[in-house]
């Protein structure tokens, strides 16, 4: 990361997106232990997967070194949220989960892919200082 921004945050647990990507891991984790959608193994095990998935490359990104290195893992973080919410919509579908629930979680999930995007933006625009 560039000084300026390592200047502002020094660890990565001290990024909202972080700690909006953990909340999201927290309430899926819980959501896939309830009923039918635990008996699923195959899609409770990869949306874990998935949603775990967000959070890591976050925290592996920023301890990597430069911009270009996190650029790339926020990308995968990203990617990661986006199939989050495909899994989301097939459990809605299977009547794991109630639709309220998707509605949520689904946002959830499209804000931190809104976060991931800003933090990228800015990312590009310090790295080209």
């Amino acid at each position: 990361m560039t000084n300026m921004t390592k200047s502002k945050i020094e660890k990565f647990e001290d990024l909202i997106v972080w700690q909006k990507s953990m909340s999201l891991a927290e309430e899926v984790y819980r959501l896939t232990r309830q009923g039918e959608f635990s008996k699923d193994w195959g899609l409770r095990n990869q949306i874990q997967r998935a949603v775990v998935s967000i959070s890591s490359n976050i925290s592996e990104g920023f301890e990597r070194y430069g911009n270009k290195e996190f650029r790339q893992f926020l990308l995968i973080a990203k990617g990661s949220a986006g199939e989050v919410r495909t899994h989301l919509y097939l459990a809605r579908s299977l009547g794991y989960i109630t639709p309220i629930e998707a509605d949520i979680l689904i946002g959830s999930c499209l804000e931190v892919s809104r976060l991931i995007g800003g933090l990228l933006k800015k990312l590009k625009v310090e790295g080209r200082k």
